[in-house]
């Protein structure tokens, strides 16, 4: 059996979807896909927009308004508020999809009673957003805070993206489940101590019997949800114990990797620290063969300059001076001399050394002393043979 659109006794239907989505939890994760929590998002949307106004714009005309912009103008002044982050979505552009994702991230925060309790409190924004005889207003408004507490246990797993929440469709309440739901002896127990609350209150005078038949139902109903009670203690301090040796243990990985991660630090302490020593040593190292190969060059280059200057001194005092070589000249003049008077006269003789026919040859080559000091210009050592060793020599043969 589907209804929609119903809001008769939405509170109290809220309820019973509450429970099931905690009877749920126990065996599976909470997520969009399952039925419990689609039809209890679309009871929470029926009472966020019961008999919601609209807005009215400048020219008079009211279009519909969404129950985001009742939450984003009550729960404005909520601590660490994630209204900013819904605005700031991307993929999240309708109000519709921004309620609808606004529900699931207070719903993984674990913070939906703590939204709708500081809604409820500010009376003048509600006020001005709903009008008279909206479940907003109403007095199960305070229950729903209380009923919604219950889902602060339930670990639920949602994707934010944007798909799937901007459909336009209505929002469907299933009541087909709670016609045939079953509770666990927790939520029974608590619904009895609450149903005995009340009743107590409205309690009509009963006879003697009737109260011994109280007195001992209420004894059985107490040890039951004292029962009840102990057993909720132990799960609790068995999930506490469990989360506790769970705890001790990351604190001990925690420590270890410390502990590792510091002795790492400290041998890159010292692997740096060597490697600064070392590479200053060859810093100085280097500077030292960097001046002993420039003080080398320096020698190598005054050796090479002084030995230039010592075989340009040497070939230079390899050429005769000039006046040898007027002198040369001279003794070459006597000799040639000396044969033109043993040509024209046969008996005639100088007293000194024989005159022999080897110097025929030189006699066209040195006949003056221009062409003697011209071979002062010459650099050759080819040309160094002397004319005073040739025409002294006494053991001249003929040519």
């Amino acid at each position: 059996m589907v209804v929609c659109g119903c809001v008769c006794g939405c509170v109290g239907v809220c309820r019973f979807s509450v429970k099931t989505l905690i009877n749920r939890s126990c065996l599976e994760t909470i997520d969009d896909s399952s039925p419990e929590f689609t039809n209890f998002v679309s009871i929470l949307e029926q009472i966020l927009s019961h008999r919601l106004k609209g807005l009215t714009t400048w020219f008079g005309y009211e279009s519909p308004r969404s129950f985001w912009d009742y939450v984003k103008a009550a729960c404005s002044k909520v601590p660490h508020s994630c209204i900013h982050s819904i605005e700031s979505m991307e993929n999240v552009r309708s109000s519709r999809a921004k309620g609808r994702a606004w529900i699931r991230l207070v719903l993984m925060e674990k913070r939906l009673s703590e939204y709708i309790s500081s809604a409820l409190r500010d009376f003048k924004t509600t006020r001005r957003c709903y009008e008279e005889g909206a479940l907003m207003l109403g007095e199960e408004a305070d229950l729903l805070a209380d009923t919604l507490l219950g889902l602060n246990t339930i670990d639920f797993s949602f994707c934010l993206k944007g798909e799937g929440l901007d459909g336009s469709y209505p929002a469907v309440i299933d009541y087909t489940p709670y016609l045939q739901f079953v509770q666990s002896a927790d939520s029974i127990s608590s619904d009895e101590e609450e149903l005995r609350t009340l009743g107590s209150s409205g309690s009509e005078k009963s006879t003697p019997e009737n109260m011994v038949a109280s007195t001992a139902a209420a004894i059985f109903t107490e040890q039951s949800s004292w029962v009840s009670k102990c057993k909720r203690l132990e799960q609790k301090y068995r999930l506490a114990l469990e989360q506790k040796s769970y705890l001790e243990e990351m604190v001990r990985l925690r420590e270890a990797q410390l502990s590792h991660a510091v002795s790492q630090n400290e041998a890159l302490q010292h692997r740096l620290a060597d490697t600064h020593l070392t590479h200053t040593l060859e810093k100085e190292q280097l500077e030292y063969v960097i001046l002993e190969l420039q003080h080398q060059l320096t020698v190598l280059k005054n050796h090479d300059l002084q030995s230039r200057q010592e075989l340009t001194t040497h070939l230079t005092n390899q050429w005769p001076s000039p006046s040898a070589m007027d002198t040369n000249a001279v003794a070459l003049d006597t000799l040639l001399y000396r044969k033109r008077c043993m040509c024209s006269d046969p008996g005639f003789s100088f007293s000194g050394k024989e005159d022999t026919p080897s110097l025929r040859g030189l006699c066209g080559s040195l006949q003056s002393v221009a062409s003697c000091k011209s071979l002062a210009s010459l650099k050759s050592s080819e040309c160094l043979a002397s004319p005073t060793i040739e025409m002294t020599s006494p053991g001249l043969t003929p040519s």
